[in-house]
């Protein structure tokens, strides 16, 4: 365990110290420590930049279609794969499956701009039938939409897997018990599958609501120049313009902490939610 709690303690829990610029000033040549101390200030810009809450509302918007479109595609698949009988066409769809959350996110946005950009297949094909064209990829109307459609297409497969290790667990004695009793395929999912995997599913969704604010980063930047930073701007890709690319350090820290704030207080919350429902959650 040495080498992975290394690897927390010095790049996650270290780096916390780092916080202390978004109540500076930040001057690289001045250091962390010598430049100068403005309090609240940063929070005070930060709130009254209606930039700022564009990026918040549009990565609120992404991240609930995700919640809602995305996060049940990898339950629904685990149940398919687990309902299949033949283990080796199981292993065939798993592997699959599981390759598009290999590749990474430049070359998923390239295929899908080979397939839906302007020129791509899409529009080619429909050109060369005599219809009209259609700019998927430089639509800004369509970008959530299609952002959602990459990640289930990607991440999908590969969300299957804690699914499918809950669903291993369930006692094969129970579906036997309940068909015999005279339970169809739904009341056997209702009754005894469901039950199983309920404390995964709430754990899960407690997790997928600290990281609401944490919509992909590599994934909008890439995009960001086809559609604008109006449909496209996210916490992420505003801290790194205003920090990195602008040069205000202290600002895109406060951005950023106010991010990790908002994240801790949601899994907080979500996990008092599910103690006064019975499940375990994050911690006790």
């Amino acid at each position: 365990m040495l080498p992975g709690l290394a690897y927390f303690l010095l790049f996650h829990y270290g780096a916390l110290v780092g916080n202390v610029i978004a109540f500076k000033e930040y001057v690289p040549f001045d250091g962390l420590w010598g430049s100068p101390w403005v309090g609240l200030g940063n929070f005070q810009r930060m709130f009254e930049d209606a930039a700022f809450w564009d990026a918040v509302l549009n990565t609120v918007w992404i991240s609930v279609l995700q919640l809602v479109f995305y996060f049940p595609v990898p339950l629904g698949l685990a149940l398919l794969l687990h309902s299949l009988t033949w283990s080796s066409v199981r292993r065939f769809v798993q592997s699959v499956a599981y390759l598009p959350h290999f590749i990474s996110w430049v070359i998923v946005v390239a295929l899908f701009q080979q397939l839906l950009g302007d020129a791509g297949l899409l529009n080619s094909s429909l050109d060369g039938m005599g219809w009209h064209t259609v700019d998927i990829i430089g639509n800004p109307d369509a970008f959530k939409p299609l952002v959602v459609a990459q990640v289930i297409w990607k991440d999908a497969g590969w969300g299957t897997i804690i699914f499918l290790a809950a669903l291993a667990q369930v006692d094969e004695q129970q579906y036997e018990a309940a068909a015999i009793d005279g339970a169809g395929p739904w009341r056997r999912f209702w009754h005894v599958t469901l039950p199983a995997i309920r404390p995964v599913v709430v754990l899960l969704l407690i997790m997928r609501l600290g990281d609401i604010l944490s919509v992909g980063f590599e994934q909008m930047l890439l995009q960001r120049d086809a559609v604008g930073p109006e449909a496209s701007e996210i916490i992420d890709t505003f801290v790194y313009y205003q920090g990195i690319v602008g040069g205000d350090y202290g600002f895109a820290a406060a951005a950023g902490l106010f991010k990790g704030v908002i994240g801790a207080l949601l899994v907080y919350a979500a996990n008092k939610v599910a103690h006064r429902l019975g499940e375990q959650g994050v911690y006790r």
